[in-house]
């Protein structure tokens, strides 16, 4: 592990230590609403000052984009990294295991160290630009499924942003009926995570942050598959709106959604 996600990973795994510990107690933790469906605990907010201190004290010019506190340092820093300290916090506050830190860095604009860690599991996922993806330290791989009734499709709810519910659900309906099923389990980086080790063999969802998906579109794309928008372009970091599988799959992904995007 190189010296960038050396010190992601003391820091994920601190902030990790503390969420299984408040997971404990989940009567006690003070959760505000910051919209409709979008929960923020102090969970959250301890997590991301563990997360933003390590990096300041490695790296102090080194911006920042937190999910809870926005940016942090020079808004044009040539290192910016994006992230997530509790992604699936809903999850997490209903007591199921599936939630996870994200963390991502760009260099230029350009992403080129993910770590995701989901702490219940003891699951560390990492990747460096053109060094390939890793799921605690092995080498993973997306699937090679390239026969879409065989593929399980990974999917997030729009239930923040519900202005897309009609075309989501049409194209859910569609993947339901062309595949061998879907799954929602709430935490789009972990979904990424499942694609990039072939445990699923796509993923779409729209409305998402860049600090929801930008670490863990670096392990798909590092694991073997492709990224993109609803329109199969490159604009799905400020968009939120993402596709990912092999690149069979996600082809025939594109092909269902497209008739219900707009141009």
């Amino acid at each position: 592990m190189n010296p960038i996600l050396n010190t992601a990973w003391k820091a994920a795994r601190k902030a990790g230590h503390m969420m299984t510990r408040a997971a404990t107690n989940l009567g006690a933790i003070k959760v505000d609403s910051k919209a409709y469906n979008d929960f923020v605990s102090d969970v959250d907010r301890e997590a991301e000052n563990i997360l933003i201190q390590a990096i300041n004290e490695a790296y102090p010019h080194h911006a920042i984009v937190a999910e809870e506190s926005g940016l942090h340092g020079h808004e044009h820093a040539e290192y910016r990294w994006i992230i997530d300290p509790l992604d699936g916090t809903t999850n997490f506050l209903h007591g199921h295991k599936q939630y996870a830190i994200s963390m991502a860095l760009q260099h230029k604009g350009v992403l080129t160290e993910a770590l995701i860690y989901a702490p219940e599991y003891n699951d560390l996922y990492t990747a460096s630009r053109g060094q390939g993806a890793l799921l605690n330290d092995k080498r993973i791989r997306v699937s090679n499924r390239i026969d879409l009734p065989r593929c399980l499709i990974a999917t997030g709810f729009p239930v923040v942003d519900q202005s897309m519910m009609d075309s989501y659900l049409a194209i859910l309906k569609e993947v339901l009926s062309k595949t061998a099923g879907a799954r929602r389990e709430g935490s789009a980086a972990l979904d990424l995570c499942n694609v990039a080790s072939g445990r699923v063999d796509g993923y779409f969802e729209f409305n998402l942050k860049p600090w929801d998906i930008a670490a863990g579109a670096l392990l798909v794309q590092e694991a073997g598959g492709l990224v993109t928008d609803m329109q199969g372009e490159q604009n799905w970091l400020s968009s939120g709106d993402i596709v990912t599988g092999n690149p069979k799959v996600l082809a025939q992904l594109l092909q269902i959604i497209a008739p219900y995007i707009k141009a």
